[in-house]
């Protein structure tokens, strides 16, 4: 009869947990988001024409010599979706120092006279970074002023212009978001076709 008894109280206890924890707080947080933060909630998308074009939050890649590129992504075949992870590579393992190498072979070969920033040649932890420290986008600006004809100062302001602070004043680096300063530029100085 106890043994009943329990099995029971486990098997209602299991269900009301489920009903409470499973299924009412996540509608309820989810209410409450779509209410307080709807764009944080719905991936802080950004659209064009009415068209989304990417999120503010994930990076992807950008692969015309008139763009800021992205970090490297070493997400499944970079960028992708269903494999958002880094590549958990260590400092000695062969495939990282080989990837390491032939970017910054590529990126000397497209401004051989300046320093390359770290962030140009490595990937994020999540393979989907949208930033690029402000040196990063500094180092594309030759390429990119001369891909779209315009003054390398010029495409400094506007960079400087996209660049954001630390949060709260102290927390991370500044940083330049890639989409935005793409759709930006875009907007502003729009590639020849």
């Amino acid at each position: 009869m106890n043994i009943t008894k329990n099995l029971v109280a486990a098997v209602l206890m299991t269900i009301v947990t489920t009903l409470i924890l499973g299924v009412i707080y996540p509608l309820a947080i989810t209410a409450i988001a779509q209410v307080a933060f709807p764009s944080q909630a719905n991936g802080q998308l950004i659209e064009r024409d009415g068209k989304v074009v990417g999120s503010r939050i994930i990076g992807q890649g950008f692969s015309s010599s008139g763009y800021f590129r992205s970090r490297p992504s070493a997400a499944g075949t970079g960028y992708d979706a269903a494999n958002s992870a880094g590549s958990n590579l260590g400092p000695t393992n062969k495939k990282l120092i080989d990837a390491v190498t032939a970017n910054v072979e590529a990126a000397r070969k497209e401004n051989p006279n300046a320093p390359i920033p770290i962030d140009l040649v490595t990937t994020s932890a999540s393979g989907f970074d949208p930033h690029l420290s402000p040196a990063a986008a500094d180092f594309q600006v030759p390429r990119i002023a001369r891909e779209r004809g315009m003054s390398e100062a010029d495409l400094r302001q506007l960079v400087e212009a996209h660049t954001e602070g630390r949060q709260l004043g102290f927390f991370g680096e500044p940083r330049v978001n890639v989409l935005e300063l793409n759709l930006a530029l875009d907007r502003d100085r729009p590639l020849k076709k």
